[in-house]
């Protein structure tokens, strides 16, 4: 751990694959839930080859797919030490956005290799297909029936703050080091989140800062630590963090690529459950205690118990309790934007 961090309890290991077939491969990610550490899953990749050759020579590989589109860019001055987070009063940012070339943001990068006091940069989750057409024919990994969204993240040192995703996610490095720190869902309120509609990347964060935790405000988070697994990968390593594992992360070399391959476990017509977080906000959180709790035990009837008693009611008259297809799922949708709509 980096200096100012408690360290976690020692015996949280993450489990550790080293030799898995494509078979394996493929049935791991289908039915894993907890984090896995494959080392070496993609040393042999084209591109972790270059770059081990050096900085530019990964530069020059990446610019043969490169396909003239711009991407995302946040950019922070040095004195924000790659930390990509609010500013002091929490009322906007500490670094900016932009769009731009891929081939002048990597030209940016190796120069500020070389100064006394580096910007940091950061090009999150860009769509490979669409920026480096033919990159993944060169550097291809067997999914199975799984059929990822895969996704480039470069930039130099930064950290990353704790966040969770909805899809599953195989992290790859391709050059740097990363090191992750990963906790259960369950921690969530020990990890202090901030807002959830105003945020550095779009996803609800983390407010402690884990290279100096103020544990008198954030003294849950001592918890939090306890709960930790953290792992460091090095090129050609890859990790699988499930679904709404928190996660933060920090890039170490002055260089840094990872692939990452989201997807989920569920139907492609199921919708985001955080909307409906978003419309709980709206119309359950302030209602009359009696109330919440009278609508807690429907959620847990209806929601969230493995399989609601539905035998007293005829199978044709189910409606939306019934089992979810693509079919009813659209009308669930018409019905609630008619509601909404009001």
């Amino acid at each position: 751990m980096s200096p100012g961090v408690t360290s976690p309890v020692m015996g949280n290991s993450i489990e550790i694959l080293d030799s898995l077939t494509p078979e394996g491969f493929a049935s791991l990610l289908a039915e894993s839930t907890k984090p896995v550490l494959l080392p070496g899953l993609v040393a042999d990749w084209p591109v972790v080859r270059r770059a081990r050759e050096s900085d530019e020579a990964l530069c020059a590989y990446l610019l043969r797919f490169y396909a003239d589109a711009t991407v995302n860019v946040f950019c922070g001055e040095p004195e924000i030490e790659g930390r990509f987070f609010y500013n002091e009063d929490m009322t906007g940012f500490n670094f900016s956005r932009s769009r731009d070339k891929l081939d002048k943001v990597l030209d940016r990068l190796v120069c500020e290799e070389h100064g006394q006091r580096a910007h940091s940069y950061y090009v999150g989750a860009t769509t490979i297909d669409n920026c480096l057409p033919g990159f993944s024919e060169d550097n291809a990994l067997a999914f199975g029936d799984i059929a990822p969204l895969a996704s480039i993240w470069i930039g130099n040192r930064s950290r990353i703050a704790a966040h969770y995703d909805l899809p599953d996610n195989l992290a790859c490095v391709v050059a740097g080091r990363r090191r992750f720190t990963l906790f259960p869902p369950e921690q969530l309120a020990n990890l202090y989140p901030g807002p959830i509609d105003f945020n550095p990347a779009g996803q609800q964060i983390s407010l402690v800062d884990f290279h100096q935790p103020d544990l008198e405000r954030y003294p849950l988070f001592q918890e939090a630590l306890e709960n930790a697994q953290v792992v460091e990968l090095e090129p050609g390593d890859a990790l699988f963090i499930p679904s709404m594992w928190w996660h933060h992360v920090e890039s170490l070399g002055s260089l840094n690529t990872l692939v990452n391959y989201w997807w989920r476990k569920s139907p492609a017509y199921m919708g985001p459950p955080m909307d409906v977080l978003l419309h709980a906000l709206l119309t359950l959180r302030d209602l009359p205690p009696e109330q919440k709790k009278a609508w807690s035990g429907i959620f847990e009837h209806y929601i969230f118990s493995q399989d609601p008693p539905l035998e007293h009611i005829p199978e044709g008259s189910q409606g939306c309790l019934g089992p979810l297809d693509e079919n009813r799922a659209r009308q669930l949708r018409a019905t609630l934007l008619s509601r909404l709509n009001r």
